[in-house]
C-alpha cells in the first residue's frame, strides 16, 4: 500500500470538477489523469479524493456502527480507524483535521435535541412569536395590552452546607462544602413582563391551580394590568394551567386575561426561561441556604435588584423564521446541554435566539 502524503495545498485535480452535459462528474477521470501524470514525473501524490472521501463519511457514522466501543470519535481515533481498515498506511492528524474542518465536522462534539412532538407546532408557535412583536391576530398590540410570560421553576432546594463557605482570596476561588444538608424545597412561580421588563414572583410550598391562581391574581390585582384591555399569559402546558379548561378559568377569574399556550413540549418558547437561567446562574449558584427563608428572602430580593438594569429581551426568532425552517414540523430543536434552566437537568436555551440586555 502506498503512503500518500500531506501537501499545503490541494492540487488542481483535488478541486471541485465541473459536471458534463449529461450531469456527470468528470472529477474521477481528471484525477486519474492528474494523478497518471505525477507518477510520471516522479511525483509523490497527495492523498485521492476518494480517502477525503471515505475519511469524511466515517466521521458522519456513530462509532458503535463500526464496531467501536466509544460514544464519540475523536481525530486520533479516526485516524487509528483509517490505517486499521487498510484505507491509507499512515497520515497526520493535522491532516484529518483539515478536511473534517473544511465541512465543519466535528464528531468529537455532541449536543442534546429536543424533537417537536405537537403536530400543531406551528399553529401554536406563531401567535406567541407575534405577540412578542407586540402582533394579535395580525393586527399590532395596544398600548393597554401586555404580554406576561410565565412558569414555575420547581424543586428548588435549600443546601445548608456542612462547612462554611469560605470567601475568595488571592489564588483562590470561593470555596463551597460539597456535602450539605438539605431544609427543604420551593416551589419558585415567577412572571415575566416581556415588553416592560417587570418580574413578578413568590415562593410556594408546591404547585397546583391554587399557587398559580395567586400569582396571576398578583399581577392582575395591580395596574396597569388591572385596568388593560388585555394582558396575555404565555405558559406552558402543566397540569396546573393545561387545556381549555385553564383558559376558561383564567377569564371567568380575569375577563381580561388571555390565557396563551406554549406548542407541547416546547418551553423554550417561553421567555420566562430565560429569566429563571438568570436566577439559576446569579441566585442559585452555588447553592448554600441556610434554611428555606433564607432562599425565599434571596428570591425576592433579586426581583427589584435585577429590573434595576433590566431590559425586554432581545428576541429575534420570528414568524418568518419559523416559516423559513418550514414550521419545525421534522427539524430538531437545539438545546445545549447541560445549561441552567428549571431544574437540574433542564437545557439552557439555544435556538430562540434571544439574550438578556440585563444582568448576565
Amino acid at each position: 500500500m502506498m503512503a500518500y502524503r500531506t501537501m499545503s495545498s490541494l492540487p488542481d485535480w483535488i478541486r471541485p470538477a465541473r459536471s458534463s452535459a449529461s450531469g456527470a462528474s468528470d472529477s474521477l477521470s481528471l484525477g486519474c489523469r492528474a494523478l497518471r501524470r505525477s507518477l510520471e514525473a516522479g511525483v509523490k501524490p497527495a492523498f485521492p479524493p476518494s480517502l477525503v472521501v471515505q475519511v469524511k463519511a466515517l466521521a458522519c457514522e456513530l462509532p458503535h456502527t463500526l464496531g467501536l466501543p466509544l460514544s464519540r470519535l475523536s481525530i486520533e481515533e479516526i485516524r487509528q480507524h483509517v490505517i486499521s481498515q487498510g484505507l491509507v498506511a499512515d497520515i497526520s492528524g493535522a491532516t484529518l483535521w483539515r478536511w473534517l474542518s473544511s465541512d465543519a465536522l466535528r464528531p468529537w462534539q455532541h449536543r442534546s435535541w429536543i424533537f417537536p412532538r405537537d403536530p400543531k407546532f406551528a399553529d401554536k408557535a406563531g401567535p406567541i412569536l407575534d405577540l412578542y412583536q407586540r402582533v394579535w391576530e395580525g393586527v399590532p398590540l395596544g398600548s393597554d395590552d401586555y404580554v406576561i410570560s410565565a412558569d414555575e421553576k420547581t424543586s428548588i432546594q435549600a443546601r445548608r452546607r456542612k462547612q462554611p463557605t469560605l470567601h475568595p482570596a488571592p489564588h483562590r476561588p470561593t470555596r463551597v462544602e460539597n456535602e450539605y444538608f438539605r431544609e427543604g424545597a420551593w416551589v419558585y412561580l415567577a412572571a415575566w413582563d416581556v415588553h416592560r421588563a417587570k418580574v413578578f414572583g413568590r415562593c410556594e410550598s408546591q404547585n397546583g391551580i391554587a399557587p398559580v391562581a395567586r400569582l396571576v391574581g398578583e399581577v392582575m390585582g395591580q395596574e396597569p394590568y388591572k385596568s388593560a384591555r388585555r394582558v396575555f399569559w404565555i405558559m406552558d402546558n402543566c397540569s396546573a394551567h393545561r387545556g381549555q379548561k385553564a383558559v376558561d378559568r383564567f377569564r371567568a377569574q380575569w375577563p381580561n386575561a388571555i390565557l396563551v399556550h406554549t406548542p407541547v413540549h416546547a418551553s423554550w418558547l417561553n421567555q420566562v426561561e430565560i429569566y429563571f437561567s438568570i436566577v439559576q446562574r446569579k441566585v442559585l449558584t452555588p447553592n448554600d441556604f441556610s434554611s428555606l427563608a433564607e432562599l425565599e428572602q434571596r428570591l425576592m430580593a433579586f426581583q427589584p435588584h435585577y429590573e434595576q438594569t433590566a431590559r425586554p429581551f432581545k428576541w429575534t426568532f420570528t414568524r418568518s423564521d419559523l416559516h423559513a425552517l418550514g414550521g419545525l414540523d421534522t427539524r430538531p430543536i437545539a438545546f445545549l446541554s447541560g445549561g441552567e434552566g428549571r431544574g437540574p437537568d433542564c437545557a439552557r436555551l439555544l435556538l430562540c435566539h434571544a439574550a438578556p440586555t440585563g444582568l448576565s
